[in-house]
């Protein structure tokens, strides 16, 4: 298949760490789309006047990355899931307007489907989020659309916990950092929102013992491939998805309303991006 040469773009700051090129890269050559995806490094300084000529710069549309989103989401018009979560990572033109959405939603959906197909069996189990983060806004709010009955947000800052309950509803039961394990007593699924377990920092220290049997356990980070968390649950049996299947799903919205095509995250593809990852 070919199209016009369209190009788009990651914007960071920093962006090098990125490994958005390498999909969208592998997707165009894939295809046969005569199209570019490249980095932009923008300073929060000029991020404003960067994305008000995202056009003029050659761009249909971006994503977005640290320090940005929130930004994003007040320079663009943004969807029902960006206003839910209060930031934007992906933009593009329609009818001539910058608009935005916020696909960490179906990025964490998406591993979730592929990781621990048939997880939605646990929604009237209470799941259990760790984190108060725009990354744990994605996550409570992909759970909230998918039905789950109760989930529990627990975060060191318990204010913070306690706005996400305030924002979403009664379904949101906030809870102190200390009452983690408890929290976890018979949870159908728990979600790792915060940095820890990431390469270098302290690992999440839970209970997951104490989950309901076919428990699922997801963690968003993805340096090491298997963060303890997973490793620890896997060793119980239960199921899992992982921070790489997450980025890997939230690319496939943004690469098709930029390209056309809504492509297939496939072994391959996923094989790619693991090769200079950490294995744990």
């Amino acid at each position: 298949m070919s199209t016009e040469n369209r190009a788009a773009c990651v914007i960071g700051w920093p962006v090098k760490h990125s490994r958005s090129p390498k999909m969208h890269g592998w997707w165009l050559k894939h295809y046969g789309i005569d199209g570019e995806y490249r980095m932009e490094e923008v300073s929060p300084e000029e991020f404003p006047a960067f994305i008000a000529n995202l056009r003029s710069h050659g761009y249909v549309g971006a994503n977005i990355t640290i320090p940005h989103k929130e930004a994003a989401f007040h320079l663009t018009q943004p969807d029902e899931r960006a206003r839910a979560v209060g930031a934007s990572n992906t933009l593009w033109y329609e009818n001539g307007e910058l608009r935005s959405t916020n696909t960490d939603v179906e990025g964490f959906l998406g591993a979730l489907d592929a990781g621990a197909p048939g997880w939605e069996q646990n929604k009237d189990r209470p799941a259990v989020v760790f984190g108060a983060g725009g990354a744990s806004r994605a996550v409570v709010w992909g759970l909230l659309e998918r039905g789950v009955a109760r989930i529990h947000v627990v975060n060191r800052t318990f204010e913070r916990a306690a706005e996400m309950a305030k924002l979403y509803g009664d379904r949101i039961v906030p809870a102190p950092w200390e009452d983690r394990n408890k929290v976890l007593e018979g949870a159908g699924l728990a979600a790792n929102a915060t940095s820890l377990g990431l390469k270098g920092n302290p690992d999440l220290d839970v209970d997951l013992l104490r989950m309901a049997p076919g428990g699922v356990v997801a963690d968003i980070n993805y340096v090491p491939l298997e963060t303890k968390l997973l490793a620890q649950a896997r060793r119980l049996g239960l199921k899992t998805a992982d921070g790489l299947d997450m980025l890997l799903y939230q690319g496939v919205r943004g690469f098709e309303l930029w390209f056309g095509v809504r492509p297939e995250v496939t072994p391959e593809l996923r094989e790619l991006l693991a090769q200079d990852i950490p294995k744990s």
